[in-house]
């Protein structure tokens, strides 16, 4: 299927510290009954929110990178390599590089909500390397304006963001009213969320919060009557090695 989109009540759900932070995952673990399993490079995807401040402890991590997006609020993080606590506030970015392993810790401060994305840069490799950690602020992030489109690059062109995972493009995208052609690769695969309003990805309707899944397109038209803002990850349909999820069988 073409395009594909899944609501809020199709995505796998998730909580921390009874309640106090609460998740929506639209690629989830597999006992999180997700309605998507992991493809590309794409591990894991969830959308965190604070009720109340709150501390997720200390727990480890290998291979994977980690990047957490803040989409409001403040978040604050700690590891094992670090050894210290930094701050990160609304469309701030971190990544952590697993590698040979690291342990972190996160608080989230009431209110404050975040997309925590996993990739796979092909454990093979990364298992072997020493884990590092950067974190970049929302001024770093080139922004770029045409036709109504006001598009930040956090992974991409122009952006300091530095990732092992290949193929991959992050974007934040605020969209006027009316219709907006792209031209998109086939070979890409485009992962979407709806922060805000009501769009269609090549006529199927999107609201908000809901993930959308754009496959073996050569264009891709948006349209939306009263403005929207996007998160858009494009990457790799092959990613030319074997992902943790196929080695696995998870994968969809």
């Amino acid at each position: 299927m073409p395009v594909q989109v899944i609501p809020k009540a199709k995505q796998g759900q998730g909580a921390f510290n009874g309640g106090e932070i609460v998740e929506n995952k639209p690629i989830g673990f597999p006992q999180d009954m997700s309605a998507i399993r992991p493809y590309s490079n794409l591990f894991y995807w969830a959308h965190a929110r604070a009720v109340k401040d709150s501390t997720i402890g200390l727990h480890p991590h290998q291979g994977f990178e980690i990047c957490s997006f803040v989409l409001a609020g403040e978040i604050r993080h700690y590891d094992t390599k670090l050894k210290e606590w930094r701050t990160l506030r609304a469309g701030d970015a971190q990544i952590i590089r697993a590698g040979n392993g690291i342990s972190h810790s996160e608080w989230m401060g009431k209110g404050a909500e975040m997309f925590q994305i996993w990739f796979d840069p092909n454990l093979a490799k990364t298992l072997e390397k020493p884990a590092g950690y950067d974190d970049y602020h929302g001024a770093d992030f080139p922004i770029s304006a045409e036709e109504g489109v006001s598009v930040k690059t956090i992974v991409g062109a122009g952006s300091p963001f530095r990732m092992d995972t290949p193929g991959v493009e992050v974007m934040r995208l605020d969209i006027g009213s009316g219709p907006h052609t792209f031209d998109s690769n086939p070979d890409k695969v485009y992962s979407a969320y709806v922060l805000k309003g009501e769009i269609s990805f090549n006529g199927s309707v999107a609201k908000q919060y809901d993930f959308v899944l754009v496959t073996e397109q050569k264009v891709i038209e948006l349209r939306t009557m009263t403005g929207a803002e996007l998160f858009l990850i494009s990457s790799p349909a092959d990613p030319g090695y074997q992902t943790y999820a196929q080695s696995r069988q998870i994968g969809g």
